[in-house]
């Protein structure tokens, strides 16, 4: 414990560092151990996330080292498929800041089961820890950001509110405030007018005794002043912007080949080396015959190694190529197109929002009130009008409810639609018309429907006419189909149905016109 207390007590290193022959410790002289550990720092700091480290990795082709602890082969560095869990290793472990500590983890055996469970102690309860004991990776500054930013990642962590960005549509996802109560705000999603939208949701205090939730804010309208608010800010340096992330995606891409390069030059000197034992081996000995198999392995591991480098190295190419360097220049003087280009991931534009913005509070009384705290402290006061309820925006216009009142009395409702549509119409939601969309509305605006207009006018259906007539309904559809029942009709739905005209009033039509009671 004194030793340990002094920093002297020899324990095991993270991959990256060696101990020299007086047990100082120094960077691993492996110069792709090394570029591999600050690649993964660097990645890191750019994409926030260990999922998103791990996929940087595998789309670039890179693998990471691991010294093996046991076996045969106890001590020697290997190369693996780069894991969350060993991103999250590396990220937690202080040795990377070049400082040494003790006591990170506790031993406490489970009685019952007998088996001994390791935990992380907090960094109060550490045995002994010496910053700058060493040359490290990267500073302490860094280290402590890393922690702060792992923990705002965590879902079960504390502070629940500020979660990493993900894939929704929310520009204020872990952003937004309560301006009654103070807490976090979570995000529902909805679909309305075929968008994906944001509804900013505070459960409360209360939320678990099941108390109503304290408010609820439609984020459309607020995530476009946002966005407009961004673009005011951000578009006089925007030329800036864009040629400082090409030279990263350029130096990014730089370091990528040299770690894949790295990686061929390794396959070369294991194959040599295997030549090497192959030649220096009797061909009699049976030892030849595994030693040449491993040989040829190697080589096809070096051939593999080499198609991978030529084709990553050709992509590269024609990521970096100058169409795209114009590209990013164009796009650099046209921000607004560059943050409304529907390309361009949600993710993105949160992590942008996240960079300037610190929180938005939000209060929604006749007004939403948005008080937005930008990095640095200074501060901007947003008013936007309180948006309809939704029922209120899908409402018909009145216009459109009059034509159809209008049309009731000489068309059925699939003429209706028709009619409406060549004339350019359209719904509450934005869209056609079609027979069943006019009976709604109809309904809704409880319109007298087409079978009661013409009742009124005296039209009589076909059981009326039947009994005036004494004739049997099939027998008077087969006249009227045949042109002969002599008198009027008017289709009244688009089913083939039809109302007719009322036998005295054609016996008084026709005694008016030619002196006769014959129909």
């Amino acid at each position: 414990m004194s030793k340990a207390r002094r920093g002297e007590l020899r324990i095991r290193l993270p991959v990256g560092f060696v101990y020299d022959r007086q047990d100082k410790v120094f960077l691993n002289p492996d110069r792709q151990v090394q570029e591999s550990i600050r690649m993964l720092f660097e990645t890191y700091r750019r994409v926030g996330s260990a999922h998103r480290v791990v996929r940087v990795f595998q789309e670039q082709g890179i693998k990471f080292p691991m010294r093996l602890h046991s076996g045969p082969s106890k001590g020697e560095v290997v190369w693996r498929e780069l894991t969350v869990s060993r991103v999250n290793e590396v990220l937690h472990n202080p040795r990377y800041t070049g400082a040494y500590c003790y006591g990170r983890r506790q031993q406490r055996r489970l009685h019952l089961e007998g088996r001994v469970h390791v935990e992380y102690a907090p960094r109060e309860q550490w045995h002994s820890l010496i910053p700058n004991a060493h040359e490290g990776y990267i500073t302490w500054e860094e280290y402590e950001q890393n922690q702060e930013s792992l923990a705002a990642n965590s879902c079960g962590g504390p502070e629940r509110r500020k979660y990493p960005a993900r894939e929704g549509p929310s520009l204020l996802q872990g952003l937004a405030l309560c301006g009654r109560c103070g807490k976090g705000m979570t995000v529902r999603y909805h679909h309305r007018r075929g968008r994906l939208g944001p509804d900013y949701i505070c459960p409360g205090k209360e939320q678990r005794l099941a108390k109503p939730i304290c408010q609820s804010i439609p984020g459309e309208s607020i995530d476009d002043a946002i966005g407009d608010l961004l673009l005011e800010v951000v578009e006089p340096h925007a030329l800036e912007v864009a040629l400082l992330v090409q030279e990263q995606v350029q130096a990014k891409i730089e370091q990528s080949d040299q770690l894949r390069y790295q990686q061929v030059e390794r396959a070369r000197y294991e194959a040599e080396l295997a030549r090497r034992r192959y030649m220096q081996v009797d061909p009699e000995n049976r030892l030849a015959d595994s030693l040449e198999a491993e040989w040829n392995e190697k080589l096809r591991e070096l051939e593999r190694c080499r198609e991978e480098y030529e084709r990553r190295r050709q992509e590269d190419r024609q990521v970096v190529d100058e169409e795209m360097r114009a590209q990013i220049l164009a796009l650099a003087r046209d921000f607004p197109r560059l943050w409304q280009d529907p390309r361009t991931p949600d993710r993105e534009r949160k992590r942008m929002v996240r960079l300037m913005i610190e929180d938005v509070t939000l209060v929604k009384g006749d007004e939403i009130t948005a008080q937005i705290r930008f990095k640095g402290g200074a501060t901007k006061s947003l008013t936007l009008p309180r948006p309809l309820p939704s029922w209120e925006e899908w409402r018909t216009s009145a216009e459109v409810v009059e034509e159809i009142d209008r049309l009731l009395d000489e068309h059925t409702e699939g003429e209706i639609a028709e009619i409406l549509n060549a004339r350019g119409f359209v719904s509450g939601q934005g869209k056609g018309f079609h027979a069943r969309r006019v009976r709604v509305i109809r309904r809704a605006y409880r319109l007298k429907s087409r079978y009661t207009r013409l009742r009124e006018q005296g039209w009589w259906n076909l059981t009326e006419l039947s009994k005036k007539l004494a004739t049997h309904p099939t027998t008077l559809k087969k006249r009227r189909a045949a042109g002969v029942l002599g008198l009027a009709t008017v289709r009244l739905n688009d089913m083939d149905q039809y109302l007719y005209q009322n036998s005295d009033q054609a016996r008084s039509s026709a005694q008016n016109s030619t002196g006769s009671t014959e129909v």
